[in-house]
Protein backbone atom coordinates (compact mmCIF):
# COMPACT_ATOMS: atom_id res chain seq x y z
CA UNK A 1 0.00 0.00 0.00
CA UNK A 2 1.39 3.40 -0.99
CA UNK A 3 2.18 5.85 1.80
CA UNK A 4 -0.46 8.57 1.45
CA UNK A 5 1.38 10.90 3.82
CA UNK A 6 3.76 12.06 1.07
CA UNK A 7 1.53 11.42 -1.95
CA UNK A 8 1.16 14.31 -4.40
CA UNK A 9 -0.10 12.38 -7.42
CA UNK A 10 -2.98 13.90 -9.37
CA UNK A 11 -2.07 17.47 -8.46
CA UNK A 12 -1.20 20.29 -10.85
CA UNK A 13 1.89 22.44 -10.29
CA UNK A 14 3.72 25.40 -11.77
CA UNK A 15 7.47 25.71 -11.21
CA UNK A 16 8.92 29.00 -12.42
CA UNK A 17 12.53 28.90 -13.53
CA UNK A 18 12.03 25.17 -13.95
CA UNK A 19 14.40 24.59 -16.84
CA UNK A 20 17.70 24.44 -14.94
CA UNK A 21 19.23 24.19 -11.49
CA UNK A 22 17.13 23.70 -8.40
CA UNK A 23 13.94 24.51 -10.32
CA UNK A 24 14.52 21.61 -12.70
CA UNK A 25 15.32 19.36 -9.74
CA UNK A 26 12.02 20.26 -8.07
CA UNK A 27 10.05 19.91 -11.29
CA UNK A 28 11.56 16.47 -11.95
CA UNK A 29 10.58 15.29 -8.48
CA UNK A 30 7.00 16.41 -9.03
CA UNK A 31 6.72 14.95 -12.54
CA UNK A 32 8.05 11.58 -11.40
CA UNK A 33 5.44 11.45 -8.65
CA UNK A 34 2.41 11.97 -10.85
CA UNK A 35 2.05 15.75 -10.71
CA UNK A 36 1.02 17.48 -13.93
CA UNK A 37 3.82 20.03 -13.94
CA UNK A 38 4.16 23.27 -15.85
CA UNK A 39 7.58 24.90 -15.97
CA UNK A 40 8.45 28.41 -17.08
CA UNK A 41 11.62 29.75 -18.68
CA UNK A 42 12.59 32.85 -20.60
CA UNK A 43 12.89 31.11 -23.98
CA UNK A 44 9.96 29.05 -25.29
CA UNK A 45 12.07 26.64 -27.37
CA UNK A 46 14.47 25.88 -24.50
CA UNK A 47 11.57 25.58 -22.07
CA UNK A 48 9.80 23.13 -24.38
CA UNK A 49 12.99 21.08 -24.68
CA UNK A 50 13.41 21.01 -20.91
CA UNK A 51 9.78 19.92 -20.47
CA UNK A 52 10.29 17.03 -22.90
CA UNK A 53 13.40 15.95 -21.01
CA UNK A 54 11.66 16.14 -17.64
CA UNK A 55 8.73 14.07 -18.90
CA UNK A 56 10.93 11.44 -20.54
CA UNK A 57 10.93 9.10 -17.54
CA UNK A 58 7.14 9.14 -17.46
CA UNK A 59 4.76 11.88 -16.47
CA UNK A 60 3.46 15.18 -17.80
CA UNK A 61 5.47 18.39 -18.11
CA UNK A 62 4.51 21.44 -20.17
CA UNK A 63 6.67 24.47 -20.91
CA UNK A 64 5.46 28.08 -20.81
CA UNK A 65 7.58 31.12 -21.63
CA UNK A 66 7.98 33.89 -19.04
CA UNK A 67 10.65 36.57 -18.62
CA UNK A 68 10.09 38.03 -15.18
CA UNK A 69 12.21 41.09 -15.87
CA UNK A 70 9.16 42.20 -17.87
CA UNK A 71 6.46 43.60 -15.53
CA UNK A 72 3.73 42.20 -17.79
CA UNK A 73 5.06 38.65 -17.54
CA UNK A 74 3.27 37.48 -14.35
CA UNK A 75 -0.16 38.34 -15.74
CA UNK A 76 0.67 36.80 -19.11
CA UNK A 77 1.90 33.56 -17.53
CA UNK A 78 -1.13 33.31 -15.26
CA UNK A 79 -3.43 33.85 -18.25
CA UNK A 80 -1.63 31.16 -20.25
CA UNK A 81 -2.02 28.71 -17.38
CA UNK A 82 -5.69 29.63 -16.87
CA UNK A 83 -6.35 28.78 -20.53
CA UNK A 84 -5.20 25.24 -19.79
CA UNK A 85 -6.20 24.58 -16.17
CA UNK A 86 -9.09 25.37 -13.85
CA UNK A 87 -7.15 24.56 -10.65
CA UNK A 88 -3.60 24.92 -9.37
CA UNK A 89 -2.50 22.93 -6.33
CA UNK A 90 1.21 23.81 -6.13
CA UNK A 91 3.01 27.03 -7.05
CA UNK A 92 6.80 27.00 -6.77
CA UNK A 93 8.15 30.54 -7.21
CA UNK A 94 11.71 29.66 -8.12
CA UNK A 95 12.78 31.93 -11.00
CA UNK A 96 15.71 34.06 -9.96
CA UNK A 97 18.40 36.44 -11.12
CA UNK A 98 21.87 37.37 -9.92
CA UNK A 99 23.92 40.45 -10.77
CA UNK A 100 27.22 41.92 -9.58
CA UNK A 101 26.51 42.98 -6.03
CA UNK A 102 29.38 45.19 -4.87
CA UNK A 103 28.32 48.46 -3.24
CA UNK A 104 30.67 50.58 -5.35
CA UNK A 105 29.98 48.97 -8.74
CA UNK A 106 26.31 47.91 -8.73
CA UNK A 107 24.22 49.73 -11.30
CA UNK A 108 20.61 50.78 -11.17
CA UNK A 109 19.85 48.22 -13.89
CA UNK A 110 21.53 45.46 -11.87
CA UNK A 111 19.47 46.33 -8.80
CA UNK A 112 16.20 46.53 -10.73
CA UNK A 113 16.79 43.24 -12.53
CA UNK A 114 17.47 41.31 -9.34
CA UNK A 115 14.64 42.83 -7.32
CA UNK A 116 12.15 42.64 -10.18
CA UNK A 117 12.81 38.98 -10.96
CA UNK A 118 13.40 37.72 -7.43
CA UNK A 119 10.73 39.68 -5.58
CA UNK A 120 8.29 41.70 -7.68
CA UNK A 121 7.41 38.81 -9.96
CA UNK A 122 6.72 36.49 -7.01
CA UNK A 123 4.19 38.85 -5.50
CA UNK A 124 2.35 39.63 -8.71
CA UNK A 125 2.39 36.10 -10.12
CA UNK A 126 1.00 34.78 -6.84
CA UNK A 127 -1.73 37.42 -6.92
CA UNK A 128 -2.62 36.64 -10.52
CA UNK A 129 -2.84 32.92 -9.76
CA UNK A 130 -5.05 33.24 -6.68
CA UNK A 131 -8.25 32.20 -8.51
CA UNK A 132 -6.61 28.94 -9.60
CA UNK A 133 -5.02 28.36 -6.19
CA UNK A 134 -8.31 28.96 -4.39
CA UNK A 135 -10.02 26.54 -6.77
CA UNK A 136 -7.40 23.90 -5.96
CA UNK A 137 -7.55 24.39 -2.19
CA UNK A 138 -9.56 22.70 0.54
CA UNK A 139 -9.44 22.59 4.32
CA UNK A 140 -8.25 18.98 4.18
CA UNK A 141 -5.65 19.60 1.47
CA UNK A 142 -4.52 23.22 1.15
CA UNK A 143 -3.04 24.64 -2.02
CA UNK A 144 0.68 25.25 -1.54
CA UNK A 145 3.01 28.11 -2.36
CA UNK A 146 6.72 27.37 -2.05
CA UNK A 147 9.08 30.29 -2.58
CA UNK A 148 12.79 29.81 -3.23
CA UNK A 149 14.73 32.04 -0.89
CA UNK A 150 18.39 31.62 0.02
CA UNK A 151 20.76 31.35 2.93
CA UNK A 152 21.98 34.66 1.51
CA UNK A 153 18.74 36.13 2.85
CA UNK A 154 19.33 34.65 6.32
CA UNK A 155 22.84 36.00 6.89
CA UNK A 156 25.40 38.31 5.33
CA UNK A 157 28.04 36.30 3.43
CA UNK A 158 31.73 37.12 3.18
CA UNK A 159 31.28 38.53 -0.32
CA UNK A 160 29.15 41.46 -1.42
CA UNK A 161 25.73 40.51 -2.77
CA UNK A 162 23.60 43.42 -1.62
CA UNK A 163 20.73 43.23 -4.12
CA UNK A 164 20.54 39.44 -4.12
CA UNK A 165 20.60 39.16 -0.32
CA UNK A 166 18.02 41.93 0.05
CA UNK A 167 15.71 40.25 -2.48
CA UNK A 168 15.90 36.89 -0.73
CA UNK A 169 15.42 38.34 2.76
CA UNK A 170 12.35 40.10 1.37
CA UNK A 171 11.10 36.79 -0.07
CA UNK A 172 11.31 35.22 3.37
CA UNK A 173 9.24 38.07 4.82
CA UNK A 174 6.79 38.00 1.91
CA UNK A 175 6.32 34.29 2.57
CA UNK A 176 5.20 35.05 6.13
CA UNK A 177 2.84 37.81 5.05
CA UNK A 178 1.31 35.58 2.34
CA UNK A 179 0.80 32.82 4.90
CA UNK A 180 -1.09 35.22 7.14
CA UNK A 181 -3.18 36.65 4.30
CA UNK A 182 -4.05 33.38 2.55
CA UNK A 183 -4.55 30.94 5.39
CA UNK A 184 -8.27 31.71 5.44
CA UNK A 185 -8.40 30.55 1.81
CA UNK A 186 -6.75 27.23 2.71
CA UNK A 187 -3.51 28.20 0.96
CA UNK A 188 -0.19 27.73 2.73
CA UNK A 189 2.98 29.67 1.93
CA UNK A 190 6.45 28.48 2.87
CA UNK A 191 9.96 29.05 1.58
CA UNK A 192 13.11 27.03 1.21
CA UNK A 193 16.48 28.71 1.73
CA UNK A 194 19.03 26.69 -0.22
CA UNK A 195 22.75 26.73 0.37
CA UNK A 196 25.07 25.57 -2.41
CA UNK A 197 23.28 23.52 -5.07
CA UNK A 198 24.56 22.98 -8.62
CA UNK A 199 23.11 25.61 -10.94
CA UNK A 200 24.01 28.09 -13.65
CA UNK A 201 24.56 30.68 -10.93
CA UNK A 202 26.58 28.43 -8.62
CA UNK A 203 29.47 26.18 -9.67
CA UNK A 204 29.72 23.84 -6.70
CA UNK A 205 32.66 22.01 -8.30
CA UNK A 206 34.98 25.02 -8.21
CA UNK A 207 37.93 24.87 -5.85
CA UNK A 208 36.81 27.95 -3.93
CA UNK A 209 33.26 26.71 -3.44
CA UNK A 210 34.41 23.25 -2.40
CA UNK A 211 36.78 24.81 0.15
CA UNK A 212 33.92 26.89 1.54
CA UNK A 213 31.71 23.79 1.75
CA UNK A 214 34.41 21.86 3.60
CA UNK A 215 34.97 24.77 5.96
CA UNK A 216 31.47 25.98 6.75
CA UNK A 217 28.95 23.21 6.04
CA UNK A 218 28.80 20.50 8.73
CA UNK A 219 27.71 17.83 6.22
CA UNK A 220 30.71 18.67 3.97
CA UNK A 221 28.79 18.51 0.69
CA UNK A 222 26.57 20.53 -1.61
CA UNK A 223 22.87 19.87 -2.04
CA UNK A 224 21.51 17.22 -4.40
CA UNK A 225 18.34 16.90 -6.43
CA UNK A 226 16.90 14.54 -3.82
CA UNK A 227 17.50 17.13 -1.09
CA UNK A 228 15.52 19.78 -2.96
CA UNK A 229 12.80 17.34 -4.00
CA UNK A 230 12.37 15.96 -0.50
CA UNK A 231 11.86 19.36 1.09
CA UNK A 232 9.30 20.46 -1.50
CA UNK A 233 7.46 17.13 -1.47
CA UNK A 234 7.16 17.38 2.31
CA UNK A 235 5.74 20.90 2.12
CA UNK A 236 3.32 20.00 -0.70
CA UNK A 237 1.99 16.70 0.67
CA UNK A 238 -0.26 15.81 3.61
CA UNK A 239 2.89 15.55 5.71
CA UNK A 240 3.44 19.31 5.48
CA UNK A 241 -0.13 20.57 5.34
CA UNK A 242 0.06 22.24 8.79
CA UNK A 243 3.37 23.99 8.07
CA UNK A 244 2.66 27.58 7.13
CA UNK A 245 4.72 30.76 6.99
CA UNK A 246 8.16 29.23 7.54
CA UNK A 247 11.50 29.38 5.78
CA UNK A 248 13.31 26.04 5.81
CA UNK A 249 17.11 26.29 5.53
CA UNK A 250 18.25 23.68 3.02
CA UNK A 251 21.95 24.04 3.67
CA UNK A 252 23.53 21.03 5.35
CA UNK A 253 23.69 22.90 8.67
CA UNK A 254 25.43 26.05 7.42
CA UNK A 255 23.15 28.59 9.13
CA UNK A 256 22.95 26.54 12.33
CA UNK A 257 26.74 26.40 12.57
CA UNK A 258 27.37 30.14 12.14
Amino acid sequence: MADQLFDVSGKTALVTGGTTGIGAMIAKGLVERGVKTYISGRNQARTDAAAVELAAAGGTCIGLAADFADPASPAALAAALAERESKLHILVNNAGAMAPGALTTSTLDDWDTVLNVNLRSVFFLTRELLPLLRAGASAEDPARIVNTGSIGGLHVPNWEAHSYGASKAAIHHLTRSLAKALGKDHITANAIAPGPFPSNMHDVTSEGTQKAIDTYIPLKRSGTAEDAQGAVLFLCSRAGSYVNGHTVPLDGGYIAAL
